[in-house]
């Protein structure tokens, strides 16, 4: 594990492992300099699994691994032990689990008045859908948010697991514990932080909800950014590949005209850009357009315009473009290549300080750093409350 150089560096988070926002909600935390232990049950956590069970898991860089079984008896009181010490927990089942397990709001709060207990759930701690099961894309659809991405009108549609999952959820609680811990230096209290995802997604649409109110006095302007504009869609190139196309503004709409050639074109009125009478003709138009050149052909004609046109990358491409090469966005941790961390802070900078763990591999590093003997150790991988990887073992 690397020294930590980030702004959370000294700040303890105890993760309870699961799937989505809460780990990305932790793997930002470590980005930013916390200290991630995170507690797993033995063959790790359903993501874990399906990435391989190894140091594949990006969500998991920069987190040391305690593995125990929630379930077991003994295993509440030595979570309870690790959060007098801690000053967040993030967990991430529904509604009430938590209470079951021993480890509610009230009980840790009696052992750490100090403590921020982080929540991540679907729906919310309370409401009639608190108890039931669900996915991003269910999130996105109450919050009213996926009814706005209709591509041409069509089926709703946003892209997998970033409305709710990750912008709507474990950044929305990631935002939540800064707040907590800033608001915990100067009054000393923790406090419980209820992030649903639901309603993440909905903050995250504000501006279509904005956007939305103002449909009868502006008629159309709901369909400015669906798509159903012709001057902010996506189109299909000649060797199939796309190309983002989004001139909103009328200065710049002007310049991938005059690029175009439409200057003086009348299907393309510059004057009328908003005028949906002409969209249809002017997607047509601009579609047979784009379909007669490749992505690559026009990417480097749009390379010094503001017309506000760019390629559509792929995964294998996005990591290899000048520009992002050039910010070194993209880093390799255990052999993936992934996002780095951001924002970018000039001070006091974000890291990744360590692979993805093995599951179970810091228990016994851990629960010595937390002040556990060695006699409490023994007695806790005898009663296989803890689980140590062979390797590591005391």
């Amino acid at each position: 594990m690397n020294p930590s150089t980030g702004p959370l560096a000294g700040v303890r988070v105890i993760e309870i492992g699961g799937i989505g926002p809460a780990p990305f909600c932790g793997m930002l935390l470590a980005d930013m300099g916390a200290d991630v232990a995170l507690l797993e049950r033995s063959g790790g956590t359903l993501a874990r699994q399906l990435f391989g069970g190894g140091r594949e898991t990006v969500a998991n860089r920069g987190k040391r691994s305690l593995g125990i079984d929630l379930k077991a008896p003994g295993a509440a009181e030595v979570v309870l032990r690790l959060l007098e010490q801690a000053d967040v927990l993030i967990e991430g089942f529904r509604p009430g689990v938590m209470e079951r397990l021993g480890l509610g709001p009230d009980v840790c709060a009696a052992r750490n008045p100090r403590l921020i207990y982080a929540r991540m759930t679907g729906w919310g701690q309370t409401g009639p859908l608190a108890p039931r099961a669900g996915h991003d894309l269910n999130y996105a659809a109450l919050s009213g948010a996926l009814d706005a991405g209709r591509w041409h009108g069509g089926a709703p549609w946003a892209p997998p697991s970033l409305l709710g999952d990750m912008g709507g959820g474990g950044m929305m609680l990631a935002f939540g514990i800064a707040c907590a811990l800033l608001e915990a230096r100067h009054s000393g209290r923790g406090q419980v932080i209820d992030a649903a995802m639901t309603e993440g997604a909905a903050l995250l649409a504000h501006g279509l909800y904005n956007v939305h109110a103002k449909r009868e006095r502006y008629p159309g302007i709901e369909h400015i950014l669906d798509s159903t504009a012709p001057f902010y869609d996506v189109y299909a190139c000649a060797d199939g590949k796309w190309l983002s196309v989004a001139p909103l503004e009328p200065q710049f709409y002007a310049l991938m005209l005059q690029a175009l050639g439409l200057g003086d074109d009348p299907d393309f009125p510059v004057l009328e850009q908003y005028t949906a009478a002409h969209w249809p003709g002017m997607r047509e138009r601009l579609a047979a357009i784009f379909a007669g050149q490749t992505r690559d052909h026009w990417t480097a004609m749009f390379a010094d315009s503001d017309a506000c046109i760019a390629p559509v990358l792929d995964m294998d491409e996005a990591p290899e473009h000048p520009h992002l090469q050039a910010r070194e966005a993209f880093i390799e941790v255990a052999g993936i290549r992934q996002p780095a961390p951001a924002p970018r802070l000039s001070a006091t900078p974000a890291s990744v300080r360590s692979e993805p763990p093995l599951a179970g591999e810091h228990t016994v590093e851990l629960l010595r750093a937390f002040g556990f003997s060695d006699a409490d150790l023994d007695a806790l991988l005898a009663a296989r409350v803890i689980e140590q990887l062979p390797e590591n073992a005391a």
